[in-house]
């Protein structure tokens, strides 16, 4: 089922709608501020990239019921017909805080702030968790395979194993953003600008009789694409054979691009094939290495100097399969101008719309500071940048390869300790002294008995 963009406001958990009916039912609309954060970090995290912010942004200038859809609401039962009569003429008219797309941000800290009347601001809860979730997650986990590989190229092969079609469009470009250096996904390529990569499936070379029959068809339709898939029957036997279609396509002045190996003892198997085509003259063919890995697998092999010069990523990186979930929370922070937190245990908020200040020692990022949105702190960056004012984009949004470069200059100038594959450091997030004083002010007054809710009299233990 494909989801047509008239649907999009019933995308949404089914209390949104509820508590938006009662808001309005009670003429309780006041302006409302809500922080979009993650609260804690997967196993093996330091750190989380942004990414979702477009997708988010364009979501909302849109945002409308549409007769059909008000139509279809109306058939559930469940609404007033007074309200179904406010959503036809409902807009976003908000306004949109958040930390740009490829620039890093760690835990607690809002990536996005949304300030509108809360009818508005509630409903799209579900949709900017769910755009922003899964786009952070996987550049998230792209990130670390790049930084696992160590200069080797990340190309994603997850389409046919990500989760719905629309997952595997964000993959592609989430992981481009995080240093992918291209995708298998066609239309990830042509709707982006992505550089396409690919070579050839294991069916093609047993549709021939012959491995090297295969090799021979393929090279001559894709000279200049010319990766070839070595390890169907026998993977030394099939680098022997890569090297006979190398000097074929060398008579013909043409160039055999590289190989690729998909199973067995990548370790070894790549130093084996490495040397047979060093030996044959070839030391320019390029060796392709895939098969399940993730950047648990490209720390060990790129430890041990593995011979590939690009690594095919797919399943575990188009599902972050080893964390396919963050605890990401949309939380009221703000309503009619007064602070508000949440002092559910595990689940404590911080209060008031926030600003993030970010610090930097010597070029490399050394601490930040959540903050008030009124605050002013010398010598830090603010993070979270005006993006959306009265529902409407304010700014022309930047290329991918501008937020791709981007990401590239932030992470360089975070320490090694904090990238690390496996226990990295907790970068230093500190919370300002005003924040933490109305903090503090505000559990006071919250754990305090409310007037009249003392509870019923004592009872008279005389009576019977």
């Amino acid at each position: 089922m494909y989801i047509q963009s008239n649907d999009m406001p019933l995308l949404t958990d089914l209390y949104e709608l509820t508590m938006a009916q009662s808001y309005f039912q009670e003429e309780h609309n006041g302006l409302a501020a809500f922080s979009l954060f993650i609260r804690k970090y997967p196993p093996h995290r330091g750190y989380f990239v942004s990414c979702g912010l477009e997708d988010v942004l364009h979501y909302l200038e849109e945002f409308h019921f549409n007769t059909e859809a008000v139509d279809r609401l109306h058939r559930t039962n469940i609404f007033s017909d007074a309200f179904l009569d406010y959503l036809k003429t409902l807009r976003f008219t908000g306004e949109v805080r958040a930390v740009p797309e490829g620039r890093l941000f760690f835990c607690d800290e809002p990536v996005l702030e949304v300030t509108a009347p809360i009818i508005e601001a509630q409903l799209v809860e579900t949709l900017i968790i769910n755009q922003m979730n899964l786009q952070i997650l996987i550049a998230t986990k792209a990130a670390r395979c790049v930084q696992a590989a160590r200069g080797r190229k990340i190309i994603d092969f997850s389409l046919r194993r990500t989760q719905g079609l629309d997952a595997g469009m964000k993959v592609a470009r989430a992981s481009y953003i995080a240093g992918a250096a291209a995708t298998s996904n066609v239309l990830a390529g042509v709707t982006f600008g992505i550089p396409l990569s690919g070579t050839m499936a294991h069916s093609f070379i047993s549709s021939y009789d012959q491995e090297i029959d295969a090799f021979r068809a393929f090279v001559k339709n894709f000279p200049e694409r010319s990766i070839l898939l070595i390890d169907t029957y026998d993977t030394l036997a099939g680098a022997h054979k890569a090297v006979q279609v190398a000097w074929e396509m060398a008579a013909r002045g043409q160039h055999l691009q590289g190989v690729r190996i998909d199973s067995g003892d990548l370790l070894t198997l790549g130093r084996e094939v490495r040397r047979i085509l060093d030996e044959a003259g070839f030391s320019d063919v390029q060796i392709v290495g895939s098969g399940g890995l993730d950047e648990f697998d490209l720390e060990e092999l790129s430890q041990q100097n593995a011979a590939y010069d690009a690594y095919g990523v797919g399943t575990k990186m188009g599902v972050s399969g080893d964390a396919p979930w963050t605890d990401m929370a949309y939380k009221l922070v703000s309503y009619n101008g007064h602070p508000v937190l949440k002092l559910s245990e595990g689940k404590i908020s911080l209060p008031a719309a926030k600003q993030v200040f970010r610090f930097t020692e010597a070029g490399k990022l050394n601490h930040d500071v959540i903050a008030l949105l009124e605050e002013t702190m010398e010598g830090g960056e603010p993070l979270l940048q005006k993006v959306m004012i009265d529902g409407q984009i304010i700014q022309p949004l930047p290329s991918l390869p501008e937020i791709r470069e981007r990401f590239q200059t932030e992470f360089g100038r975070l320490g090694d300790h904090y990238k690390l594959i496996r226990d990295p450091a907790v970068f230093p997030v500190q919370i300002s002294s005003d924040l933490q004083a109305l903090k503090e002010h505000f559990e006071d007054r919250l754990v305090a008995p409310e007037p009249g809710l003392a509870g019923p009299p004592p009872r008279d233990l005389g009576e019977s």
